[in-house]
């Protein structure tokens, strides 16, 4: 189990990395980045590991890669400004 937990928070902390390294105008603040990454990251091993049960470590971090990956997708900004149109034509 911590092995399965400092794993997790490693590789959520690698994610959060290169993911503020490659798209850094589009993220916010390095800090919110990893700790999202690391939170997600251990988010995600804890719900495979509740759902797999003991003794799926690759399984384990697959899970805990793909939360961590799914949580700093929402701190993405958009590219370009946002258009708003008129209501009134």
């Amino acid at each position: 189990m911590v092995l399965e937990a400092l794993g997790s928070a490693i590789l959520g902390a690698i994610l959060a990395w290169a993911a503020h390294r490659r798209l850094a105008h589009r993220l916010p603040d390095r800090r919110l980045v990893l700790s999202t990454g690391v939170v997600g990251a251990l988010f995600g091993a804890f719900l495979t590991h509740s759902a797999l049960g003991p003794g799926h470590l690759p399984l384990i971090l697959i899970g805990a890669v793909a939360v961590g990956a799914a949580s700093l997708s929402l701190l993405l900004r958009p590219v370009g400004r946002l258009r708003r149109r008129s209501a009134a034509v």
